[in-house]
């Protein structure tokens, strides 16, 4: 058999890895906004790895757990490393005990990330190819670094938002590992014919990058964040009621309303 790896995906991969590299090495030196950019282009990068690899056909166990390593530092560490030095350091003002409590919290997130990815990589192959279970670990780090960027564009410290990153850097973490379903974009076929209306949606979505981006990559990423509580909620609800109605027995004869 033919050893070695797939050169073209792992490149994409290693540039994703540098980036989260260089994202630790920018909040280490406080500077917040290019640390969170190259969180992003980490996730582009994560993004295209895959898609190339499939197009290729150049997919292997190796990449698989290779993109796993990389995700960790990208999505887990950065970010953790990241919201702890900027915001969640500043907790150790309110003494001791808060101090410890950012610190714990930046350390769950970053647990949270090792254990999404366990979890995926165990169902590869098995799982819905259409949802992710638990919020994916590029999504939970896209809402963490736009928050940092957008606080910092409206002139905001780490200081000002402290509780705020707190409540965010939690919740983000226990989302990964939750069993609420996000839409994983895998399935969608961009290749197909639609109305000519949808071709004005990435129109807009560009547009309003322009104007304002870091802006609304926080909203983006938080409308995508809730989207799965409210889809996984929904779908019980509508189970619920399903359930409900095929154990509903039928009415007795001789009880139907007569025939015109």
């Amino acid at each position: 058999m033919r050893r070695g790896v797939y050169l073209l995906p792992n490149l994409f991969t290693t540039g994703g890895l540098f980036a989260g590299f260089f994202a630790i090495i920018a909040a280490i030196h406080d500077k917040p906004v290019q640390a969170a950019v190259a969180v992003l282009v980490a996730g582009l990068l994560d993004g295209l790895d895959g898609r190339i690899a499939r197009l290729t056909n150049t997919q292997s166990d190796f990449g698989t757990q290779y993109d796993s390593l990389s995700d960790l530092i990208s999505f887990g560490m950065a970010p953790a490393l990241l919201i702890y030095i900027w915001s969640l350091s500043a907790l150790r003002e309110y003494g001791p005990f808060i101090g410890k409590v950012g610190f714990a919290a930046a350390f769950l997130y970053a647990a949270c990330a090792a254990l999404r990815l366990a979890r995926f990589n165990t169902q590869v192959g098995v799982a819905d190819k259409r949802f992710f279970q638990g919020l994916a670990s590029p999504a939970a780090a896209g809402l963490v670094v736009t928050f940092v960027w957008t606080c910092h564009e409206f002139g905001l410290t780490g200081y000002d938002v402290t509780w705020l990153s707190l409540i965010l850097i939690v919740t983000a973490g226990l989302l990964m590992v939750s069993n609420f379903r996000y839409y994983s974009f895998k399935t969608l076929k961009v290749g197909d014919r639609v109305p000519f209306l949808w071709a004005l949606v990435p129109l807009g979505i560009i547009v309003l990058l322009a104007i304002d981006l870091p802006r609304h990559l926080f909203v983006m990423a938080l409308l995508y964040v809730v989207s799965g509580p409210i889809w996984t909620l929904w779908n019980l609800r509508r189970n619920r009621l399903r359930r409900e109605r095929s154990q509903t027995p039928p009415p007795p004869p001789g009880n139907e309303p007569p025939a015109p």
